[in-house]
């Protein structure tokens, strides 16, 4: 008999088959007949050890809801005589003695085929099942980073939308895109009426062209961009703004996008025009005193996120007891000596409670009010000396909530002391009674 004449060897030829299939009686304990040499190999049992033995014998369900999830494919296949494809599911397995004992976590795919007979009656139920126990822990890991990444882009929407600061963004061409709500119910103006230069409008036209052409030099050169204008607010009034930008580059120092930011300073500027208008000949001294305060916000690091690189001191505290969850560098160098994170504003400020600090804070949280503070005066221990210094501050405290609940306070200030101080001195100079 030559070689093609020579009978198939079709058990043989089965259990070659580079796939996982495992061969089943149609009977109610699913008895195993045969399986493949590769489902051997996952399945982590010998063939002499499962073939003759019913399915649940063999394979024990360590979770018997699994286990029913394949009886059911089984008996879909009995009943209907159709090929039935399970969801994916954990069957976690036993390792031999020699590998260890115990149980392996694994998750499988599988589909149960019926196998008819010349008359149509069901002889055999064919599994092919895979082990797709990577690809489902890949997943899961894909599934928890999307949400990480979806709850961090909404914190930051959050916070984006609720900083007390005039935010906006700009494209590397200098197109403006993006407006924050503070921005917007300060103008009164949609989105779409300030985007590219239609901010721009609401500019004072005695300040437009130098706005503008200091915003095209940055944008042509990639320098920060630093303007001070007035800009018509919702009611008509022009308001002067402190206007910063910084460009944030890629790892090959391109521009891939602008941040900017705007803070209120009318207060500040009218005060200094009111001294200067009281008494001329303090002009120069006025003058100094406004300088000064351009140089205290200056020293702020301008935009290079919408958090760390915020022109402002910034934090947020967590629950009831007010713990510092995020300081940015502005805040923190405020108290060089004390690590803020993870500790209560009382645990590590402990000077402010007698100055009615956490008072005030534990008002926020719980009314929702927000407070505004303006060139408050407190008492700080701004190094290791223990000494405590007079220091001012301009801030707001407003409450955020969490699932319509009180989750913590967002803490906004910036610092006046040389200003104050520099007015203080300015009024003895005028024979005006100072604070």
């Amino acid at each position: 008999m030559t070689a093609p004449d020579a009978p198939v060897d079709y058990q043989r030829l089965f259990r070659s088959l580079p796939d996982n299939f495992l061969l089943i009686a149609p009977d109610a304990d699913a008895t195993i007949l045969d399986d493949t040499d590769s489902h051997v190999a996952v399945s982590l049992l010998a063939r002499e050890q499962a073939v003759g033995r019913p399915f649940f014998e063999a394979y024990p369900a360590v979770d018997q809801n699994q286990g029913d999830v394949i009886a059911a494919s089984h008996e879909h296949v009995r009943r209907h005589l159709e090929p039935h494809t399970m969801p994916v599911i954990r069957y976690d397995l036993a390792r031999p003695a020699e590998q260890g004992g115990g149980f392996e976590e694994i998750y499988w795919q599988a589909t149960h085929y019926p196998i008819l007979d010349d008359e149509g009656q069901l002889q055999y139920i064919l599994q092919r099942a895979q082990n797709v126990t990577e690809q489902h822990r890949a997943a899961l890991e894909a599934a928890r980073v999307q949400k990480a990444l979806a709850e961090a882009q909404d914190r930051t929407n959050f916070v984006l939308q609720n900083l007390p600061v005039l935010i906006w963004t700009a494209r590397p061409d200098g197109y403006r895109d993006f407006f924050n709500s503070r921005w917007l119910d300060f103008t009164g103006r949609s989105l779409a009426e300030e985007t590219g230069e239609q901010w721009s409008s609401s500019v004072h036209p005695d300040y437009l062209a130098r706005a503008l052409d200091a915003w095209h030099h940055s944008v042509a050169t990639g320098d920060p961009y630093q303007v001070e204008y007035p800009l018509r607010r919702h009611d008509g009034h022009y308001r002067w703004i402190l206007v910063r930008a910084t460009p944030r580059r890629d790892a090959d120092g391109h521009i891939t996008m602008w941040v900017g930011g705007a803070t209120e300073i009318h207060e500040q500027r009218q005060m200094v025009q009111e001294l200067l208008q009281a008494n001329e000949q303090q002009a120069l001294l006025s003058e100094q005193a406004y300088q000064m305060y351009q140089k205290a916000e200056g020293q702020r690091e301008t935009f290079h996120n919408l958090f760390m690189q915020a022109p402002a001191m910034i934090c947020i505290l967590r629950g009831p007891q007010h713990e510092y969850e995020f300081v940015n560098p502005a805040y923190q160098q405020l108290f060089p000596h004390r690590e803020l994170l993870g500790h209560t504003v009382e645990e590590v400020l402990p000077e402010v409670r007698e100055q009615g600090i956490i008072d005030i804070l534990d008002n926020v949280y719980q009314t929702g009010e927000t407070f505004f503070g303006n060139e408050l005066k407190l008492h700080l221990e701004r190094d290791a000396s223990k000494e405590l210094r007079d220091s001012y501050f301009n801030f707001i405290y407003q409450q955020f909530r969490e699932n319509n609940q009180p989750a913590g306070i967002m803490v906004f200030a910036f610092e006046v002391t040389d200003f104050v101080l520099a007015r203080q001195a300015l009024e003895r100079l005028n024979g005006t009674p100072g604070n």
